[in-house]
C-alpha cells in the first residue's frame, strides 16, 4: 500500500440477497474482526470510495444504479464482489429477473465466495483488493507522460528531466 498516504475508502452495495454477506460486512467492522486496522474507512459517497464492495448478484432493478456507483468511483478503483450470488447470481441464478453475478454488470477485481461469506474472507478479499488498487495506481501513473512524448530527448520514461 505504498501510495496510500490516505485510508483507503470503501463503499458498500447490497445488490439481490438475502442480506447473509451484508450481515458478514458489518461483522467486520466489529471489534472482533476490526477491518479498520487496515485503514479501511466505510464511507456513503462513491466520489470518495476507492474500493466498492458488493452483496448479491445484479438484476434489472439495480444494474443501472450498479453502474452509477461504479462510474462516479475515480480511478483507481477495485470492485470486490463478496458471496456466491455476487459471484454467479447464487441461489437466485435461476429467477427469471436476475442476471447473473455482479461481473454482468462491471468489471470485478476479486471474488470471494461463500455462502453466507465469513468475515475473515472478506477481509482477505479487501486486503487483496488494496494490492491490486496499489498495483493499478503505479500502472495509472506510469501510464501519464505529462504531455511529453517518450521520444523526446529530453525525457526519461516520459517525464521531463
Amino acid at each position: 500500500m505504498a501510495f496510500e498516504t490516505k485510508s483507503p475508502w470503501l463503499i458498500h452495495y447490497d445488490g439481490s440477497s438475502c442480506n447473509g454477506c451484508d450481515i458478514e460486512v458489518l461483522a467486520c467492522l466489529t471489534p472482533l474482526f476490526d477491518v479498520e486496522r487496515f485503514g479501511i474507512v466505510n464511507t456513503g459517497n462513491p466520489k470518495q470510495a476507492d474500493i466498492f464492495l458488493v452483496t448479491g448478484g445484479v438484476n434489472a432493478q439495480n444494474l443501472p444504479v450498479v453502474r452509477q456507483i461504479y462510474d462516479e468511483m475515480a480511478e483507481p478503483k477495485v470492485v470486490v464482489a463478496v458471496g456466491t450470488c455476487a459471484c454467479s447470481g447464487g441461489v437466485f441464478r435461476e429467477c427469471y429477473n436476475m442476471m447473473g453475478g455482479m461481473d454482468k454488470a462491471i468489471p470485478v477485481d476479486v471474488f470471494v465466495p461463500g455462502c453466507a461469506a465469513r468475515p475473515e474472507a472478506i477481509i482477505d478479499g479487501v486486503v487483496k483488493g488494496l494490492a491490486l488498487l496499489d498495483e493499478k495506481h503505479r500502472n495509472l501513473k506510469a501510464s501519464k507522460t505529462y504531455g511529453v512524448s517518450e521520444d523526446d530527448p529530453r525525457t526519461i520514461g516520459g517525464v521531463r528531466e
